[in-house]
C-alpha cells in the first residue's frame, strides 16, 4: 500500500472497528475523514445478487465522467474480469477481510494511468457484512485524469491485507498471494488458504 488516501482510510477503518473483523456501517463517519470523502466508494449487495454502488465520491465520478450511484461496481472493469471482481468483493465481505487492488485505468482515447483500489467490510446490525467501505486513488498525478474520462480498470493484482494479524504500519504491509481464483480452486478455497497461511504467520511471530 503505497498512496496516502488508502493508507489513511485503511487507518480509519482499523481505528472504528477497534477488536472486531469489521467495523458497523453506522460507525463510519464522513466528517472523521472530510478530505477524504471525493475518493471514497461505499458497495452494497443488492436483491439481484451483484454489487453496486450505494455512494460514489465526486472524484471517482468524475474519473469516469458519470454519475456511479447505482451502478453495478463490475462495470468499471474490463471485460472477462466482472466475475472475478464480483467474487473478489463478496469474499472480502464474506471472511470479513479487506483486499487492496492495483489496476491499470485506460481513458477513452488510450491514456493509461495506476490505481490502487482498496475494499474494507462493514457490518450491518444484525452482524452480516453486507457493505463495503472502500477508496480509488491514481499512484501518480496524471494532468489529463478528471478532464479525459476512464473506459474501464484491468486488474493487475488483489492482495488480501492482513488487518488483525499486522504488527507492521499500513504502508509496510506485505503482499500476500493474488486472490483472483483460477480454474483449479474455487474462490472459497483460495480465501481459507490465505486466513490460513495469516494465521500461521501471526502464530511464529
Amino acid at each position: 500500500m503505497r498512496v496516502q488516501t488508502t493508507i489513511e482510510i485503511f487507518d480509519y477503518w482499523n481505528r472504528i472497528r477497534g477488536a472486531a473483523d469489521a467495523p458497523l456501517k453506522s460507525q463510519v463517519e464522513p466528517s472523521a475523514v472530510p478530505h477524504l470523502l471525493q475518493s471514497l466508494f461505499i458497495l452494497e449487495t443488492r436483491e439481484q445478487g451483484d454489487i453496486g454502488f450505494r455512494l460514489a465520491g465526486t472524484r471517482i465520478c468524475d474519473l469516469f465522467g458519470r454519475d456511479l450511484r447505482g451502478a453495478r461496481f463490475s462495470s468499471l472493469w474490463a471485460n472477462g474480469q466482472h466475475a472475478d471482481i464480483e467474487r473478489t468483493a463478496m469474499g472480502v465481505m464474506d471472511h470479513a477481510m479487506p483486499a487492496l487492488f492495483n489496476a491499470t485505468g485506460y481513458s477513452t482515447v488510450g491514456h493509461q494511468a495506476s490505481f490502487e483500489i482498496i475494499m474494507m467490510p462493514l457490518r450491518s446490525p444484525g452482524g452480516a457484512c453486507d457493505r463495503l467501505l472502500g477508496a480509488i486513488a491514481p499512484t501518480a498525478v496524471a494532468s489529463w485524469l478528471e478532464i479525459v474520462p476512464l473506459e474501464f480498470l484491468a486488474l493487475d493484482r488483489s492482495r488480501l491485507l492482513p488487518g488483525k494479524f499486522a504488527s507492521t504500519a499500513p504502508a509496510e504491509l506485505r503482499p500476500i498471494n493474488e486472490i483472483v481464483a483460477s480454474k483449479s480452486a474455487g474462490f472459497g478455497q483460495v480465501m481459507r488458504r490465505m486466513v490460513s497461511q495469516l494465521l500461521t504467520s501471526a502464530e511464529a511471530r
